[in-house]
């Protein structure tokens, strides 16, 4: 019976030894994967807004290869000087799908328009300057580009 005992005691003092993880050491772990987690979050935000200003740029360059295709294709006659011809989504129907808004969940632009000028002063020139135009679907219109030229389009012109 006192061997009992003292195997008792043993075991007890040897599972005393053996410590497991105090509340501090615990609480250490935690913060430190909170810390983690808010780095990785704030990372994660920006390239999801990247991601929109690229599919913005990307919207606005289609418009432009669109609005190239039907120059092109369809022998549009842009007058030389200031005014130029201005086409809308409804003119590149042909040439270019429904562009969604990325900023604004996907909806419609309210107006996506390329303006094309003739350079030179006669009409038979060649060079055609393209100014696309990207306006939001919101309730407080946001312009993404207005008259930007091809070269312009880029994510830090948003």
């Amino acid at each position: 019976m006192l061997e009992r005992l003292k195997e008792i005691w043993l075991d007890a003092k040897q599972m005393r030894d053996e410590r497991g993880l105090t509340l501090i050491e615990l609480l250490v772990v935690v913060v430190i994967l909170g810390i983690i987690a808010a780095i990785a979050v704030v990372a994660i935000g920006g390239l999801i807004e990247n991601s929109r200003k690229d599919a913005q740029v990307s919207n606005a360059k289609q418009l432009v290869s669109a609005a190239k295709l039907k120059v092109s294709a369809d022998a549009v006659t842009v007058p030389s000087g200031s005014t130029g011809t201005t086409l809308t989504m409804t003119d590149l129907d042909d040439y270019v799908d429904d562009l969604k808004d990325p900023m604004n969940d996907d909806n419609p632009y309210s107006e996506a328009t390329v303006k094309i000028l003739r350079n030179g002063s006669n009409n038979t020139g060649n060079k055609y300057v393209y100014y696309v135009t990207l306006k939001s679907n919101e309730t407080t219109v946001k312009t993404y580009f207005n008259a930007k030229t091809e070269s312009e389009l880029k994510r830090s012109a948003l």
